[in-house]
């Protein structure tokens, strides 16, 4: 099969537009021919790529045009240089946030220019009273979006050293996260963010070098802790070629990321871990790799540099471990893990959406 066909194989088959015999065929032939398997993954990220670069020029195009129609009607003024740097700080930290109230301000303009529209003589007096209470409900809207943005600026202060460490994923859902040791090594202080840029304050409960494992605790009043986890922690053995994932912050946004087991040792026959074929950047240290059936089989702590998408995992063995001798030193740390995955049986989008929220990036203030 030529360069062009095998693309648009890929395409069609990360699209979901393949039947089912042509898919398994296809999966069948990721896994006896590992160029066709990295191909796969490398059109995968580049699709994501393409898809946020257009959601980014469609956000931009509205900004302008609700910068512009607020300009016109003189609502607003040109904003100085000094000012213009700090809506850059803002949209590079807090997007998600400013996005809704973006949308909100959009909203906005398209009352302001239909109350213009409205002031000709022929405009019934409550029609103009009516739209000038809405727009007065969606400045309210506006400023409770801005008091959002500064709260999130308190736990975090402008000018912190902030090092963007890596992974971590919740084991026990009253706030306990598992990530790797070196990842928060010589932090004074930890925090947190979820995928939906929520940032929130946690401590280092233990850390163990040795097998380059660390257990974090969210403590932190806006923290809502969930009923139960959608994976597991898996005991079962992994077979080799058998299709993994991954979830991680390689960069400021959640990323998803897919390969196969290609060794049940580590490196230099490491027993404590696999070797795992999946592209990973630093960012995805201590993030989980589960299986198909939604368990969690290891955490990510090291690709190794003179192979291109070879990473290693030490296995989720050794996760529970590490948990059981701490409540054992500790009796506070009542951290209870499941080996029930209820994703089992869903399809892989389906998959990534339950278990997105409980994968966080984690961050350090260096001493």
């Amino acid at each position: 099969m030529d360069q062009i066909l095998l693309l648009e194989a890929a395409e069609r088959y990360l699209r979901g537009e393949m039947g089912e015999v042509e898919r398994l065929a296809f999966e069948e032939m990721r896994k006896n021919n590992p160029e066709v398997d990295q191909m796969v993954v490398e059109h995968h990220f580049f699709l994501d790529e393409m898809d946020r670069y257009g959601d980014v020029k469609r956000f931009k195009a509205n900004l302008y045009d609700t910068h512009h129609t607020l300009q016109e009607s003189g609502d607003i003024k040109e904003l100085s240089p000094h000012g213009t740097g700090k809506i850059a700080y803002l949209w590079n930290r807090y997007r998600r946030t400013i996005a809704v109230a973006a949308s909100i301000a959009g909203l906005t303009a398209l009352l302001i220019s239909g109350l213009t529209i409205m002031i000709s003589p022929k405009a019934p007096i409550q029609d103009i009273e009516a739209l000038k209470r809405q727009v007065n409900i969606l400045e309210k809207r506006t400023n409770t979006q801005d008091l959002q943005i500064n709260d999130v600026r308190k736990k975090i202060e402008p000018g912190t050293n902030i090092k963007f460490g890596g992974t971590s994923f919740m084991v026990d859902p009253k706030g306990y996260l598992v990530t790797s040791a070196h990842v928060v090594k010589g932090a004074s202080r930890v925090f947190v963010q979820n995928s939906r840029g929520e940032d929130f304050k946690a401590i280092l409960v233990h850390a163990d070098e040795s097998k380059d494992l660390a257990i974090l605790k969210i403590e932190d009043e806006d923290f809502r802790s969930s009923a139960s986890l959608p994976y597991g922690i898996g005991k079962s053995s992994t077979d080799l070629a058998e299709p993994v994932f991954t979830l991680g912050y390689p960069k400021d946004e959640i990323v998803y990321g897919e390969g196969y087991m290609s060794a049940k040792t580590g490196m230099k026959g490491d027993t404590m871990a696999y070797q795992i074929s999946i592209s990973a950047n630093p960012g995805n240290s201590g993030g989980p790799i589960l299986n198909r059936k939604g368990e969690v089989i290891g955490i990510l702590n090291a690709r190794q540099t003179t192979a291109e998408g070879v990473v290693f995992a030490v296995k989720s063995q050794h996760i529970t471990q590490m948990i059981d001798s701490v409540k054992k030193k500790d009796s506070a740390q009542q951290i209870k893990v499941s080996q029930f995955s209820s994703i089992k049986g869903m399809d892989r989008v389906q998959q990534v959406k339950k278990i997105q929220d409980h994968i966080y990036m984690v961050k350090v203030v260096l001493k």
